[in-house]
């Protein structure tokens, strides 16, 4: 589909490592669209995230694997942009000669706190007197465990046509203690490519 020009090539370089904490939720495609990687032209990257300092950084990634032709949208859509109004969004990217567009979306992040305990000295059963029972034992209370805090964070990524004015990819990740902001966003865009070429989605025709 010629007219689908592609906004995530970039993450056909980045794969998914046998040890990524990053899982594919959910997806929905466009039924029977498939993208040709080779037709990228311009495309604009956009991160949503309540930090700015995440927001750049993810945006950053996302532009680097462009190789020219992406465009972040912190530089891109400024203020006086953003606050006027849907329309002249529209046409501004339209009149800018964007292709796509691909955005990630922050949409929870979910923390779980598990006890580890401390040292706990195994005996037999058969040391029986209160000596031997109290001297391995009291250690464990005397070194008390400490809690581990999980955080998952469920992120949303879309592709735009521009040209068509509507998505025509999504998909819902789930990453577990990512170690920052730009490994997340790698692992977010390796299980997204693969899983993009696992439905057809994507070609380098």
């Amino acid at each position: 589909m010629k007219n689908f020009i592609f906004v995530t090539c970039i993450f056909g370089i980045l794969g998914v490592s046998s040890c990524s904490s990053t899982k594919i939720i959910s997806t929905w495609r466009e039924p029977n669209k498939e993208i040709s990687l080779n037709k990228l032209n311009k495309v604009l990257v956009v991160a949503l995230f309540q930090d700015e300092t995440s927001r750049r950084k993810a945006e950053d990634q996302m532009v680097g694997y462009f190789y020219g032709k992406g465009v972040a949208s912190y530089n891109y859509l400024d203020k006086n942009i953003s606050e006027r109004n849907e329309d002249a969004i529209r046409e501004k990217i339209k009149n800018d000669g964007f292709d796509g567009a691909v955005t990630m979306r922050l949409l929870d992040v979910d923390k779980e706190e598990t006890y580890a305990r401390g040292n706990i000295s195994m005996y037999p059963s058969y040391y029986n007197t209160f000596s031997s029972y109290y001297f391995r034992n009291w250690g464990y209370y005397s070194n008390p465990g400490y809690y581990l805090t999980t955080k998952t964070y469920t992120v949303e990524t879309n592709v735009f046509s521009i040209k068509e004015d509507k998505i025509i990819w999504t998909g819902i990740t789930k990453t577990t203690d990512p170690s920052g902001v730009v490994k997340m966003t790698e692992e977010i865009g390796g299980a997204v490519f693969n899983e993009m070429v696992k439905q057809g989605f994507i070609s380098d025709k």
